[in-house]
Parts: C-alpha cells; structure tokens; sequence
C-alpha cells in the first residue's frame, strides 16, 4: 500500500503556471491513517478513497479530528455518488461492489479547485478576504485545539503554535467549523453583527453540540459505507437542493442572509459541512504561520434528529417550557466520566426503546439515526446479524462559558450489530439490563463505601464516588468482553447470568478490599439512625449490609465466584 508521511517529507505549496501558490488537497498527503497491516500514513483526499479497503481507520491529531475528518469524507461520498444510496437495496449494490467508491476520482477532479487551501478566490472551507480593520494576523493556537488555552505549558507545543505544514493546517481548519469554542472573537470587515472589531458569542461549532456517534468496520471502506445513511429510509432529511460547501458560493464575512438560507440544512451533505466559522489562513511557500477566525453559520441545536444521524437525543422540558413547544429534543452529550458502555441504552434498540413517558407523551430520548439505520439493514437482510462492528463516540466537553476547551472524550463498544436491529430486541434488552446490572451493584459498593466512612467519622460523599468510580473502572473491560459475545445463537439468559456472576465476582473483591482497609476507627463504630431506630454503624454491620443489598441486586449470581462467604456465612475478615 502506497503512503505517504507530510511530516516528514515536502509539505512545501506547489507553484502554479501564474505563480500563485497552491495546495491541492485532492493529490496532496494531509488526511493520517492506519493501515489494515498496522503500519501509519498520510494520505490525499483521493487515495483515501481508492485505497479504503486497506485502511483500517482515519487518526487524527485529536479523536475529534477523526469524527469531523470522517464527516468530510461521507459528504465526498454521498456527493459523488448524487445523493446515493436512494435505499437499503441501493446500498446493497454499493457494499457488494468491488468499486463502490468509483465516482469520486472523476468528481474531485471535477471540483479540484474547491479544494485548494490556498486558491486566491475560494480556498478550502475559508474566506479569501477575509480581514480586520487593523489587517491583524493571529496565532494558529486560535485553531490548533491541542493547545489548552492559556494552559499552554499542558501541550506538547509549548508555548504554543507558531507554523504549522500545509496539511496539519488543513485538518485542523476542518476541526474548527466543527468543533470551535464560543466566546468573543475578533469581528471582520464586512461582518454586520461585529461591534468595535468584536464577534460575541455564538455559541461552539455544530459538532461541539453533539455525542458524536460512528460505526466502524474493518476497514475504511466498510466505515464508509456503514454511515452512509439512504435518504429514501426516511431517517434523515434530503432536499432537492442537498450539496457540501465546495459546491454553493464562496461565503463572505457573517452569517449567511442569503434567502433560503433559513431552510437549510438541507441535508447531510450540507450539514457535515457546515461552515460554522470564517477562516482565513496566513501563509508563505514554506507554511502557515498565522489565521484570522470568526463566527460564521450558526444552526439551532432543537428538533435536528431528522438532519443529524450521528448523535442521540433527549428531550428537554425545560426548554418546551420556555419556548412553549412540545417535544424539545437536544443532543445528548456524552460525559467523560461515562464510559460508552454505560449509554448502551441510548445505542442499542432494547424493548421498549425511547417508548413514551404516559398517554400522548412524546418519547424520552430518541437514539442516533445512524443506529436505526443499521438495525434497519440488519433486518432487511442485507447484514449478517452476526456481523460485528464498532460504535465509536467522540465529544466536547467546554468549561468558562463554552470559550475553552475542557475535555475531549472518545470511547467505542464492540457489539454485535443484530443488537441494534428490530427483529430481537430482547437480545438489545439484555445488553441494557447488564448495565442495570452492574449499576446496582456499582451502588452497593458505594453505599459500603459510605457506611464505612460513617462508622469513621469521614466524608460519605467522597468516600462513595471513589468507590463507584473504582467499580466501573474495574467492570469496564469485563462488560465489553461479555457484550461483544452476545450474539444471535447465544442463550441471552444463560449469558445474563454468567455476567452477573462477574459483576459479584468483582464487586464482592472490591468491597473485601475496602472492608480490609477501613481500619480501627470503622471498626469501633458510631450510632446511624435507621427506620427501624438507631443502631451502632461499625464495620461488620456495613458488611452485612453489603452482602444482604448485593445478593438482592445480583440475585443470578451463583456463589462458585470465590465469594463463598456469601454462602456459608463465613464472617468478613474485619469486626
């Protein structure tokens, strides 16, 4: 396989017949990959494709990177190929095709210009005029989201980020329209809602809003085509007018009050390039080395799970409060201390999945498109329902009125992809009774974690996060081994119970530990009152009680898991 690494070879502008420097992205190495034999690369917008099938996925300089990169890539995609998928069956052809992906080569070239970095009139997801008053130039940290800001001594890059090549420059000029922080910025020239040479916020990138979701295959090509939704299964909005941004006028300076442009998104081709930012990169042959950024296209978070597959959502009465409107759907953010096993409800298609609250309610979350339409080719035939794949998620987590970037999560579950299909959604139930599982006994854990700090005279609340937080650390990989063996074939009560039995197994060893390390002070005891009346909370009570909640929450669990005290009555080595 033929790769090539930007880094470290030319990454110099090419000089065209006029001399006006250019970066075609369609030829030129900028998009990182690793290849299905292990081995990394840089490749151009055009390889990536011809050569997807020995891809096994994009890394980017950040996981978000990847999500808004892939995003990119799906527009390419759906464009090339006018729109297609038009249904399941369509996309049938398209994964049997030893060429799905033939379109596109004819159609870069056909729109080679658009993707020049550096063209004069319409460089890549940028604005050519783009400038200020004063004609300032400003640091690339204000793209560069590896670099904390006015933490900059956390990143590699310290103290910041003075040149960037051509390519890394690109990827992280994608970034921004998807993941952009709020905050003022500086106002442009010909912007109309700039005031005194400043932009107030707007609010982040569209993707910022999200708990991205994507599935992965195993490889490129397989990715491709597994997020490459049919507008004809009604799962998402089309018009006729759909297309990405190399494909409608250069923008100008603010937001677009072009009329129509109220109606849009008009699809996910325009939404996964959607032009949140304005942007104009400062360069010379040799690199970039400054940006000018600003606010661009903002899109109302409410009611878009019809334009944006990837992402779950979740009703919000707050906001039908305000707004007087009912439902009120929002996307649903994926949090960092949540592993992505943990929202297994929100991703699978279990009984009862987003079923409404009471009579005439609308339905409390809605999960991704992109998961209906996978269980949708599932239950059409067109998957095998043993076939397996990856869920990938990726966020943002932004801190000081959504100005800075706090965090960034990325996590993925393997599963079986008959989990999230229609035909049998007891086998989705069980996948989500698992986490209820291992949540119950999660909370025992905590509570003997609290009792034991009680018996001491310490912090309860304290002592129970770190409790659950080692619990779900330590339940983390058991759950995605047991789930990625759940499976048409596999008796799903059979595989309950052997969960549950790791889930005592494991919780059980846990409590022995804190048990062990509670100490003399636990042990002595001090009076907690109960319903029942006030009782001398010392360590051996809070072991009772650990051991009577846990067999309630775990009532599956056999005791051949090396918890025999459980069976015996064999006194806790403490009190």
């Amino acid at each position: 396989m033929r790769v090539e690494r930007d880094e470290h070879g030319d990454d110099r502008a090419d000089v065209r017949g006029d001399g006006v420097l250019s970066y075609d992205l369609t030829v030129r190495p900028w998009i990182p990959v690793q290849c299905t034999d292990g081995t990394e690369g840089v490749l151009s917008l055009l390889d990536v494709f011809v050569q997807a099938r020995k891809v096994r996925r994009i890394v980017g300089d950040l996981p978000t990177q990847e999500f808004a990169l892939l995003r990119l890539l799906l527009a390419v995609l759906h464009d090339a190929l006018d729109g297609r998928p038009d249904d399941t069956d369509d996309w049938a052809e398209l994964w049997e095709s030893a060429e799905p992906f033939d379109a596109v080569p004819a159609y870069l070239e056909q729109h080679r210009d658009r993707f020049d970095l550096l063209h004069p009139v319409a460089p890549f997801f940028q604005v050519a005029e783009l400038r200020t008053g004063k004609n300032e130039v400003f640091a690339l940290d204000r793209i560069v989201a590896d670099v904390p800001n006015g933490d900059p001594f956390f990143s590699m890059r310290r103290p910041g980020a003075d040149r960037l090549g051509f390519a890394e420059a690109a990827r992280w000029v994608v970034h921004a329209h998807a993941y952009d922080t709020s905050g003022i910025k500086t106002g442009a020239v010909g912007d109309p809602d700039a005031k005194a040479g400043k932009a107030y916020p707007k609010g982040p990138a569209w993707a910022g809003n999200l708990g991205g979701i994507a599935a992965e295959g195993r490889s490129l090509r397989e990715t491709l085509l597994l997020n490459l939704i049919a507008p004809g299964s009604g799962l998402v909005h089309a018009a006729k007018d759909d297309a990405p941004a190399w494909r409608r006028p250069p923008c100008a300076p603010g937001e677009n009050r072009d009329p129509g442009f109220a109606s849009r998104p008009s699809g996910v081709r325009d939404l996964y390039t959607w032009q949140s930012r304005r942007i104009r990169l400062h360069y010379d042959a040799d690199g970039v080395h400054g940006v000018l950024l600003s606010y661009g296209d903002g899109l109302v978070q409410r009611n878009r799970q019809k334009y944006e597959p990837m992402s779950a959502w979740r009703r919000s009465e707050p906001q039908e409060k305000k707004l007087r409107e009912v439902p009120v759907y929002l996307p649903r953010e994926h949090k960092p201390e949540r592993a992505a096993w943990r929202g297994m409800q929100s991703l699978v298609a279990p009984v009862g999945q987003g079923e409404k609250t009471g009579r005439n309610e609308p339905a409390g979350f809605l999960r991704p498109a992109l998961a209906d339409w996978l269980g949708l080719l599932v239950d059409e035939g067109h998957i095998e329902p043993a076939a397996r794949l990856r869920l990938r998620t990726y966020g943002v987590v932004y801190g000081t009125q959504q100005s800075v970037i706090d965090e960034i999560t990325a996590d993925g579950v393997d599963l079986s992809v008959a989990l999230l299909g229609e035909q049998d959604r007891l086998m989705g139930q069980t996948a989500v009774d698992a986490v209820g599982d291992a949540d119950a006994a999660v909370r025992v854990l905590a509570d003997l974690a609290g009792d034991l700090a009680h018996a001491a005279g310490a912090e309860t609340d304290r002592a129970k996060k770190t409790a659950g937080d080692l619990g779900y650390a330590a339940l983390d990989g058991p759950y995605r081994i047991w789930v990625s063996g759940l499976a048409p074939g596999v008796d799903r009560h059979e595989h309950r119970e052997i969960w549950q039995e790791s889930v005592f197994s494991t919780v059980w060893g846990l409590g022995r530990r804190l048990l062990d390390e509670a100490g003399e002070a636990a042990f002595a005891g001090r009076q907690f009152k109960t319903s029942k009346g006030t009782v001398i909370l010392d360590s051996a009570l809070a072991d009772l009680w650990f051991r009577s909640r846990l067999r309630r929450a775990l009532p599956a669990a056999q005791s051949s898991n090396g918890s025999g005290a459980f069976a015996t009555g064999e006194k806790s080595t403490v009190g």
